[in-house]
């Protein structure tokens, strides 16, 4: 079953005091308020201004003023979030709004050392989420969705409403009288999401109304199978060594020398294979029984090579 912002709130846990990420829309506003509710004077707002729209002013304007309103400390961090040639503008904008939180939070050390930093994707998030990985033919890793927590460079994020449906959050705002932002982008068909958000979830509403619940139940399972993978690959890689041996990584079965290799990749690199060229990889691997066997394969950015007896990867770009 969903869950109430009111429920989610109440389960939710963080170390205090807290960060909210408010992009002044519905969704993070409604979790901004419901958590300065729960802990007033405890919880700060953090705003990034990425300068991709006209609008991004109005938006910082907007957040200024739900803030005071509230009585929140807002927070905010100017960014250059245009992608680089051959980079996805999603993935530009993520990583510099990571880069702000950051910032942001080192900003704050001096006065709260905040260490938490809660985020608004609610459980419609999620779905398109599922439904993206699903529209790629991603594996396990894609389809275990979004997590509801992590560490990354020593901030604690969560995400309190994975459970909670999207109209929920703007109902709840409706009845406190309480404005929010659209984002002009999210009604940009050109974006898949945006056509997933207008055309498919209200069909499934139709067809699976308790689409949300099922889709999330099936993200978790998704997430614990990749669990275990990555304790199987940590088991062979442990065996096989860093960076892998040739002729222990071929003691595994290919299934095992994937994972294997998949997870080495991406713990130690971030590189993350495409199917083409893991099974390529696997077949260089294989057909590798001579002393003389030269192996070089683009993966990601950069490129695995057998060097003596193991695989190594680099990446030409970050060696000159």
């Amino acid at each position: 079953m969903s869950t109430s912002l009111t429920e989610a709130v109440r389960l939710f846990a963080p170390t205090l005091p807290l960060a909210v990420a408010l992009s002044g829309g519905a969704d993070s506003t409604a979790l901004l308020l419901a958590c300065a509710d729960k802990w007033p004077g405890q919880v700060h707002a953090f705003h990034v201004h990425h300068g991709l729209q006209t609008a991004a002013d109005d938006f910082e304007r907007h957040c200024r003023q739900v803030c005071q309103v509230a009585g929140v400390p807002l927070h905010v961090r100017r960014v250059d979030a245009r992608h680089a040639p051959g980079q996805s503008p999603e993935d530009a904008a993520r990583r510099a709004r990571y880069q702000a939180f950051e910032a942001l939070a080192l900003d704050t050390i001096g006065l709260v050392a905040i260490k938490d930093i809660a985020l608004a994707q609610h459980a419609d998030d999620q779905v398109e989420t599922l439904l993206l990985a699903l529209s790629r033919g991603a594996g396990l890793p894609g389809l275990s969705g979004m997590p509801s927590r992590w560490v990354r460079a020593g901030l604690n994020y969560h995400r309190p409403l994975l459970q909670v449906p999207g109209p929920e959050l703007r109902a709840w705002l409706s009845d406190r009288g309480t404005a929010w932002i659209e984002d002009p982008s999210n009604a940009d068909s050109r974006y898949t999401r945006n056509r997933i958000r207008a055309e498919l979830l209200p069909a499934l509403e139709v067809a699976f109304p308790q689409f949300r619940s099922t889709f999330a139940r099936s993200a978790a399972h998704a997430a614990q199978g990749q669990g275990l993978l990555i304790e199987l690959a940590e088991l062979d890689l442990a065996q096989v060594g860093v960076p892998p041996e040739l002729t222990l990584l071929q003691r595994l079965s290919r299934p095992r020398q994937a994972n294997l290799l998949r997870h080495w990749l991406h713990s130690q690199f971030a590189a993350v294979p495409s199917t083409a060229q893991l099974a390529e990889l696997l077949d260089q691997v294989a057909a590798c029984t001579t002393r003389g066997h030269h192996i070089r394969i683009k993966v990601a950015a950069g490129y695995v090579e057998r060097r003596g007896a193991g695989l190594h990867w680099y990446n030409p770009a970050l060696s000159s």
